[in-house]
């Protein structure tokens, strides 16, 4: 009785259930995702079918620039190591796409054996053809940093005369391919070069959709004075932002990526602030792997359904016998109209589109009478994907990151600046002092004490109420000096002695310095009489 009651519900199934975020991936994918891909003919339009080791493989990042920008000797830097096929020089020197990889032994793969190799993940590389192939090679080495990503080297940009030169291949199309796949997009600029020629502003246009994946190194950045440096950057984001259509202005890394002495050593701590903030960045990868991932097949699910739309609203409107060229030709010409119905009848984003003037010319070639029409059921079934299976994955996201060890990028450069005296801020702000076997603070001690014996301290302490109003003329927000009360009252009785006093006029010292405040109070920076109470 009342069996249509929830027919919905059981119809459909429950989410898929998965070990890992990995399997999960390519289960969904091949099950749900590749039928609707397949049926509408995706793969010719955007992008070759999906393998397991796309699924499977370490975040890669992918190195982009105009000729000697310094992206080879930027891997250097970072490997602290030499690769095979490494050429450095101010000329364009690296005329291959060099995958550089984690290998027991040196060597170099050629791109031809790298396409068939099952385990790699540039199997579809395979239809860009030998003029490619010939111009991709794999370096592998033992490396601790590629035991946790690789790295992707690219053929210096051309400009002038030399642009107009063809490489035998869609060279912005394999980029395209590459951004599609990689966790990190690093471009980079040459403080002496910011001109973008008209090759470099096809590749940025070509990274469209990938803009959460860019960075920019503005590299070189020791040859110029601090003023011109300023002109420089700002020089740089005004043509970045004629080509990069973002409302967000895109992040830019300031610095000098070599292992030479700085030629200006003028904005050194600029330069070693920026180069931390860009390690961290990469460092992130192996941990945000997983999500990435399921982000990127998330839009390529949405691109897929919208390919689906498109596709059978121009098998529907082809005539069934006479006409069909000229019909053709119309539908292609009216492609915008198309995607504002289809967009008006699914309520879907503009932004899901594909490219008009780029699906115009895919559909020329094409033979309309061998589309396929609307199936709504391979549609529902990546519609459930999105909206059951997806969210089962994005809990199994959060649990592998809780049960895993956190994964961060070691050795070669990142190894350098992490521990020791040159460490990032070392022995500066709350740093400072670290290494002396004085108390810190005792340097300036007598004139807080001076303060001190002004605020009327009865046993040897004021009151939090005496401290506020001698805290609150530096100045600082409540929420700052709170932080810097729960520092400086190491006994947690509300009241500060005169070691403690001095502590908290430290701290506000070093917050109005720039400096960052520690979340606990740093060892060195305990009285002297308070050592014992706080072991």
């Amino acid at each position: 009785m009342f069996s249509w009651l929830g027919t919905d519900d059981r119809r459909r199934k429950d989410p898929e259930v998965f070990q890992t975020v990995s399997e999960g991936l390519k289960k969904l994918y091949k099950s749900k995702l590749l039928p609707l891909e397949e049926h509408y003919r995706f793969h010719e339009f955007h992008s070759p079918a999906l393998e397991d080791a796309d699924f499977d493989n370490k975040p890669m990042v992918l190195l982009v620039g105009q000729y000697s920008t310094g992206k080879t000797t930027f891997i250097r830097y970072l490997l602290e190591q030499d690769f095979p096929g490494m050429r450095i020089g101010p000329e364009p020197t690296t005329d291959s796409f060099i995958a550089v990889m984690q290998g027991d032994m040196e060597g170099i793969i050629p791109g031809n054996a790298l396409v068939v190799d099952p385990k790699k993940p540039f199997r579809k590389l395979n239809a860009f053809g030998n003029a490619f192939l010939n111009r991709f090679v794999c370096a592998q080495l033992p490396n601790p940093v590629l035991e946790s990503i690789s790295v992707i080297d690219t053929p210096g940009i051309l400009s002038g005369e030399k642009q107009r030169i063809s490489r035998g291949y869609d060279f912005a199309a394999v980029l395209e391919w590459f951004a599609e796949r990689v966790d990190r997009i690093i471009l980079l600029f040459d403080a002496h070069k910011l001109d973008i020629s008209d090759e470099f502003s096809e590749v940025i246009k070509a990274l469209k959709n990938h803009e959460d994946k860019m960075r920019v190194v503005l590299n070189k950045a020791d040859q110029i004075e601090t003023q011109q440096l300023m002109r420089v950057y700002g020089a740089l984001m005004w043509s970045l932002g004629k080509i990069v259509n973002t409302p967000e202005v895109i992040r830019v890394y300031i610095g000098s990526f070599w292992s030479h002495p700085l030629l200006i050593p003028d904005n050194r701590k600029l330069f070693e602030a920026e180069e931390q903030d860009l390690f961290r960045d990469i460092q992130s990868l192996p941990r945000n792997a997983a999500l990435r991932k399921l982000n990127d097949l998330i839009k390529r699910a949405r691109l897929a359904k919208v390919h689906a739309y498109i596709i059978s609203s121009l098998k529907k409107e082809m005539p069934s016998v006479f006409g069909k060229d000229n019909r053709k030709k119309e539908l292609v010409n009216n492609l915008a109209e198309i995607y504002g119905r289809i967009e008006r009848e699914h309520q879907i984003s503009p932004g899901d589109f594909p490219n008009l003037k780029r699906m115009q010319d895919q559909l020329q070639a094409q033979d309309f009478s061998k589309f396929q029409p609307l199936k709504s059921k391979l549609l529902e079934v990546v519609d459930d994907m999105l909206a059951h299976d997806i969210a089962q994955l994005m809990v199994l996201v959060r649990q592998e990151e809780i049960q895993q060890p956190i994964q961060m990028v070691k050795g070669g450069a990142f190894e350098g600046t992490l521990h020791g005296p040159f460490g990032h801020g070392y022995g500066e702000g709350a740093g400072e002092g670290i290494d002396d076997a004085e108390w810190v603070v005792a340097r300036d001690k007598p004139m807080y004490d001076e303060i001190f014996y002004t605020l009327s301290p009865v046993d040897g302490k004021i009151t939090g109420a005496n401290a506020k109003k001698e805290m609150v003329r530096s100045k600082l927000p409540n929420s700052v000096l709170g932080k810097i009360w729960k520092l400086a009252d190491i006994d947690k009785d509300g009241m500060l002695d005169d070691e403690e006093f001095a502590l908290a006029n430290h701290l506000i010292k070093v917050k109005l310095e720039g400096h960052e405040l520690p979340n606990e109070l740093p060892a060195h920076l305990l009285p002297p009489s308070k050592r014992k109470v706080a072991e």
